[in-house]
């Protein structure tokens, strides 16, 4: 088929004719001046890029930002930048990339803003037009936000030509990693997402200020979620009406959520990674609600509470939540500097074993539970009890093992603390009254000169506390 009985499969916009597209470009006023501002952590990025570039020296170093991923059809995903990008640029803009050349000198190739009079994306591009999605910087406005040398991204490929030797961080931009050739030693982009990751492993003042304002946000947000209970509880999707009751805050007071909240009401919150939140709210049940507000510079809070929905525990739930609560504080007990990382894991797994064995769920000893030819206590707290946190909320995951979950605290690494347990619905060695139960309690802290501080104190932890502080706040 032909002519104007040919398939269309465009746009659903009408046509743009010429006389429009010349009418589109008059009359516009000159663009508003730049409010010459400068990001708070332009400085601290710029000591990161120099680390960067001291480790690897002479060599041509590649960072994207990361590109616009479809949603569905002709809808995309709100755009987050790759973190590794963020941590050296606070830049968040897509298809974004930084190059550091040979001599260790920094540019960052950006979109520029489009210009009213000489082309349509404008108001033709549903991507990128300023119409269409809000204005971006222009050269000028970006060096002035981030403090670094910019560059219009057109010219990134005479950047990345030659032979230079070049590491890349690769699977986040498949143009660059087309542009670039890939190395002899297969290691070596590898080792560059290593280091990228292990940048990250100590916060500076300036990151762990902006965690501490995720965590400020998150106890607001918890606050949130218990005064809106009552309208929650009679709620055929409760769980999901917690989870927006949280979200509003997380968008009012930051990006978004730093990651899928879980809002697990009676036996979801056995369901380790529970993000449906399809489910009532029963009120003899506990809700464990694991939720971060992540910051509008993209550094999130991880914190989980679990609350009797009546507003106070049966003895059973007390029974099981104060057992965690015990694992979590001897765990918290361990963080300093110079400790095994796993330490405070193990810490906490030992408080459950004992306390399994103790209700005779568990048929052996703490200590032969914890061989690790045995393990048998991980069927009730299958996870680990924590992870470095950060602009990912499972922080420097690409670190080398001896570095992070092999290696030693140091100060200023910031870590969640998050021992539970996970009593299964359908686990026949457990007693009836335990089945169906989840507790977790999660906690962010900061590993300080001589212990660790609990950055999220503003939440109460103890049993007791909650149920005074749910109270108030409930106003019951």
């Amino acid at each position: 088929m032909s002519g104007k009985n040919a398939l269309n499969t465009g746009s659903h916009d009408l046509p743009v004719s010429d006389a429009l597209v010349a009418f589109m470009e008059t009359g516009w006023a000159e663009a508003a001046p730049a409010s010459g501002s400068t990001l708070p952590g332009a400085a601290w990025a710029a000591r990161r890029r120099a680390t960067l570039a001291a480790r690897f020296p002479g060599e041509r170093l590649v960072i994207p930002s990361g590109g616009l991923k479809t949603r569905s059809n002709d809808s995309d995903y709100r755009f987050r930048a790759h973190s590794a990008f963020v941590h050296l640029t606070g830049a968040q803009e897509p298809d974004d990339v930084l190059v550091i050349d040979t001599a260790g000198a920094a540019t960052l190739f950006i979109r520029p803003r489009a210009s009213r009079q000489d082309g349509q994306e404008f108001y033709r591009d549903r991507r990128y037009g300023e119409f269409w999605v809000g204005r971006r910087p222009d050269l000028a406005e970006a060096e002035t936000l981030y403090q670094i040398q910019c560059a219009p991204l057109d010219e990134l490929p005479k950047a990345l030509s030659g032979g230079t030797s070049s590491r890349v961080l690769r699977g986040v931009d498949p143009a660059v990693d087309e542009a670039v050739l890939r190395h002899l030693r297969r290691d070596a982009d590898t080792e560059f997402a290593s280091f990228l990751s292990e940048l990250r492993l100590i916060k500076d003042e300036w990151e762990v200020a902006e965690l501490q304002s995720a965590v400020d946000s998150t106890t607001r947000g918890f606050e949130d979620v218990v005064r809106a209970l009552p309208a929650a509880l009679i709620h055929p999707r409760g769980e999901r009406y917690v989870e927006g009751i949280f979200g509003l805050r997380a968008r009012l007071e930051g990006n978004a959520t730093g990651y899928d909240s879980i809002a697990a009401a009676g036996a979801h919150a056995c369901v380790l990674h529970w993000i449906r939140n399809d489910g009532r709210l029963p009120e003899n049940e506990l809700l464990l609600l694991d939720a971060g507000v992540e910051t509008d510079n993209l550094y999130t809070a991880d914190i989980t509470r679990t609350l009797p929905l009546s507003g106070r525990f049966s003895p059973i739930q007390r029974q099981i939540y104060e057992l965690v609560y015990e694992a979590q504080n001897a765990a918290i007990e361990t963080l300093r500097p110079g400790a095994r990382f796993r330490d405070f894991h193990q810490a906490a797994m030992r408080v459950i074993a004992e306390g399994l064995h103790e209700w005779g769920v568990l048929k052996i000893g703490a200590d032969e539970a914890m061989d690790p030819e045995s393990g048998l206590y991980r069927r009730y707290t299958l996870c680990s009890s924590g992870h470095m946190l950060g602009l990912d909320v499972h922080d420097c995951a690409k670190a080398r093992a001896e570095n992070y979950l092999d290696g030693v605290l140091e100060e200023g690494q910031v870590l969640t603390v998050e021992p539970g347990l996970y009593l299964q619905p359908d686990d026949l060695t457990l007693p009836p009254e335990f089945r169906g139960i989840g507790v977790r309690i999660e906690d962010d802290l900061v590993v300080t000169r001589d212990g660790a501080r609990l950055m999220s104190a503003g939440l109460p932890r103890h049993p007791e506390e909650i149920e005074g502080w749910m109270a108030t706040l409930l106003g019951t």
